[in-house]
């Protein structure tokens, strides 16, 4: 490739926040995707993760709409995403990382992703990268004009009123939040310079295993579980995070509650599962890294933590959810789907016809 900006090249980032910034930024909704940089110089093209690796395999959809749809030279960054009807779905969009040249096709027909690019880096032979943000989006508005689905330009504003209510409604299509960015600023690979700000809630959870630290004997995360409307403990994800010291507490205070074994455990049949099992679940082959041990060890369904989380995705808690603190006075069948909130729905189509989109 020869173009003004070359691989690799990391992403400008945010740093959470707990209230939405004010001032001289720009709002644009927090996609719920894999964050990616498209490189483009005419019939090359390259998707290039946050943490730097090819995404180009698994996206050959993705590929024939950049070389469709954006300039013949250009380094744009965005997110892919999958949508399923009016939301998107995170959960199918893992699913298109796969080891298999034949897999990878199928999944590219019967689930196709989008790219919405939020930043323009480079097009010919110009680089912006040191352009404000302000100037950028403009080109990248201008550049993109005549873009066509599965390629979107993300909505944005000035107006600090719209970005509440997109922080409120969007989730509903399974957005993430808000980001704010600064409109001054230069782009700052792998620079914390932007803000985000992302929903949280609670959630009392059955602690029913945890996995080892990859540093060595203490804990890396606890599994968490809620029952279903069948009164059965559904493995809804992980929460984490703690300092290593908390993580050595940890194998003391868990230790009374370790099975021998997966016998008789909610999760029995979860220790022995393949790549093949539809359910994601505690020992799940890892797509991003098939050697990754997932490997867990077995907790009397007996301790429950609560937890705060960003959404659910489906029957599962989106991302790692993150410990706050036990709750002995709670008992673990009072831990079920019916405490969870319920984002109203809210249209993708929508999000994609808002402020200059």
């Amino acid at each position: 490739m020869d173009l003004p900006i070359s691989l690799p090249l990391s992403p400008m980032l945010a740093k959470a926040v707990k209230t939405m910034p004010k001032g001289d930024v720009l709002y644009e909704p927090k996609w719920d995707g894999f964050r990616c940089i498209v490189f483009r110089d005419g019939d090359e093209v390259e998707l290039s993760s946050r943490g730097e690796r090819p995404l180009t395999r698994y996206f050959p959809d993705l590929v024939e709409a950049v070389k469709r749809e954006l300039p013949e030279r250009c380094v744009v960054d965005g997110e892919i995403v999958l949508r399923r009807g009016s939301r998107l779905d995170f959960d199918a969009l893992q699913q298109r990382i796969h080891p298999a040249a034949s897999r990878v096709k199928l999944l590219a027909e019967q689930t196709p992703a989008s790219f919405v690019a939020f930043d323009l880096l480079a097009v010919g032979d110009e680089s912006l990268m040191e352009v404000p943000l302000g100037e950028r989006r403009r080109r990248l508005v201008e550049t993109l004009a005549e873009a066509r689905a599965p390629i979107h330009v993300t909505p944005a504003s000035d107006s600090y009123d719209l970005a509440l209510r997109w922080f409120d409604e969007f989730e509903g299509a399974g957005l993430d939040g808000v980001i704010a960015k600064p409109l001054d600023i230069a782009y700052q690979p792998d620079k914390r310079v932007l803000f985000k700000v992302k929903h949280e809630r609670t959630a009392d959870c059955v602690v029913a295993g945890f996995r080892w630290h990859k540093s060595g004997p203490i804990v890396g995360s606890l599994l968490l579980g809620l029952n279903n409307a069948e009164g059965h403990l559904q493995h809804v994800g992980v929460a984490a995070s703690f300092t290593m010291k908390r993580r050595a507490e940890l194998v003391e205070e868990l230790q009374p509650y370790r099975m021998d074994d997966y016998t008789g455990h909610p999760w029995e049949g979860w220790a022995r599962q393949t790549e093949s099992t539809a359910d994601r679940m505690p020992g799940a082959i890892s797509r991003w890294s098939g050697k990754k041990d997932l490997t867990w060890v077995a907790l009397r369904p007996e301790l429950v933590a609560e937890v705060a989380y960003e959404g659910m995705e489906g029957d599962r808690i989106r991302h790692t959810a993150r410990f706050r603190r036990w709750r002995p006075d709670r008992t673990p069948g009072s831990c079920t789907y019916e405490q969870l909130e319920v984002p109203v729905a809210y249209d993708l189509d929508d999000i994609f016809s808002g402020p200059h989109a």
